[in-house]
């Protein structure tokens, strides 16, 4: 993030700018002055002309203190809003030494703004390589010198005043006065942590589902594709358990979306519970789930996992005020006997997974190629 002074993010840019329009501005006092000496001079003064004066110097003296609580008022505003913004606010004058630090500044270098201005801006963010330790240059100091926004040196961090080292990402600008002179430079910086959380938080969100925290279908593609590349090696089996949740439309419908989540939730985990940690459970959307069973040796092996789930489900579980009996249907591919990619195991689990509702739900059944040529007579509306 890179901020520009001509902006208006630096106080004292605000104070200057008012200053530079108090020295423009003709104030009365100044003519008054010269009334007063011509009066003198001309031997016309009189009492009237000295009240006069009076009023008019008073006047002026309070329009002058009107003018300096408005920049008081200004500053303190500029202040309160660069202490509320969530990245650290640094700048420093001509010489790179420190003006002002707002709070964020303070925290991530370790130094009051008493402690911090006046100081060399090497002294406050000191910045040095990772590996050598170094000092690196300064941005504050390029941003003056090349009189243009620089960023951070790759590979460096911040040293704070208990010696503690930190990662930040920053931006220098130079501050610029109102006839385009560099007086000092602004730095940004936050900690570096945060865009990296934010990083993962979008990489989680791409690859998990939000409300059951398992893999979502592009995460399973992935797995799915590392899956059957260990199976060719190890010339292993791998088994796909497309499973769909008995009359789950009829609960959600009655019950209401809240209780249908909270049930979804319960069956993510107890799928999780059934498998083994080499395996995979990821969700498809609505309510429909997958257990990918890597390098298995038989088909056997993927109907043991099929019935510990009908049993793990088979005892009636508790949603809200709600005890609910529940149940799944099953269908079973396996690889590479019913397919050698990934849409073929689906479509085929798939299949499996309709004759088992239409066999009577709570159950499961391994593809036969039989299935395919009657797929079509087991698309109900109701599942």
């Amino acid at each position: 993030m890179s901020l520009s002074v001509r902006q208006g993010i630096c106080p004292n840019r605000m104070l200057h700018c008012a200053l530079q329009g108090m020295q423009r501005r003709p104030y009365p006092w100044a003519r008054l002055h010269m009334d007063k000496n011509v009066m003198l001079y001309g031997g016309h003064q009189n009492n009237n002309a000295q009240t006069a004066e009076n009023d008019a110097e008073q006047g002026a003296d309070e329009r002058l203190r009107s003018v300096e609580n408005a920049l008081q008022v200004e500053r303190g505003w500029a202040k309160a809003t660069l202490n509320s913004i969530g990245d650290a606010v640094l700048t420093t004058d001509l010489s790179a030494r420190v003006t002002y630090l707002n709070r964020v500044a303070e925290a991530l270098t370790g130094w009051t703004s008493a402690e911090a201005l006046g100081k060399p801006i090497d002294q406050v963010l000191k910045l040095v390589h990772i590996q050598t330790y170094e000092p690196a240059p300064n941005p504050a100091l390029r941003a003056i010198e090349e009189n243009r926004t620089v960023g951070l040196a790759l590979d460096c961090v911040l040293i704070r005043q208990d010696g503690s080292r930190l990662e930040i990402e920053d931006s220098a600008a130079p501050i610029h006065d109102s006839h385009g002179v560099t007086v000092g430079a602004v730095i940004v910086f936050h900690d570096a942590k945060h865009s990296l959380t934010r990083a993962e938080q979008l990489a989680y969100q791409a690859h998990y589902d939000a409300l059951t925290k398992l893999p979502n279908r592009f995460l399973f593609a992935e797995q799915f594709a590392r899956a059957i590349r260990l199976a060719k090696r190890h010339d292993h089996y791998v088994a796909l358990l497309y499973l769909d949740i008995d009359n789950f439309k009829f609960i959600n419908d009655s019950l209401g979306h809240t209780v249908g989540d909270s049930l979804l939730q319960f069956v993510a985990n107890c799928l999780s519970e059934c498998v083994r940690a080499t395996d995979s459970v990821s969700r498809q959307g609505g309510d429909e789930f997958i257990v990918l069973l890597s390098e298995i040796e038989k088909l056997s092996d993927a109907a043991r996992v099929a019935e510990k789930i009908l049993r793990a489900l088979a005892t009636p579980c508790c949603i809200g005020h709600y005890k609910l009996g529940i149940s799944v249907s099953i269908g079973i591919s396996l690889y590479p006997d019913h397919g050698a990619n990934e849409h073929s195991l689906l479509e085929n689990a798939d299949t499996a997974m309709y004759r088992a509702k239409k066999s009577g739900r709570n159950q499961y059944q391994v593809f036969s190629h039989d299935m395919r040529n009657n797929s079509g007579q087991y698309n109900y509306k109701e599942r």
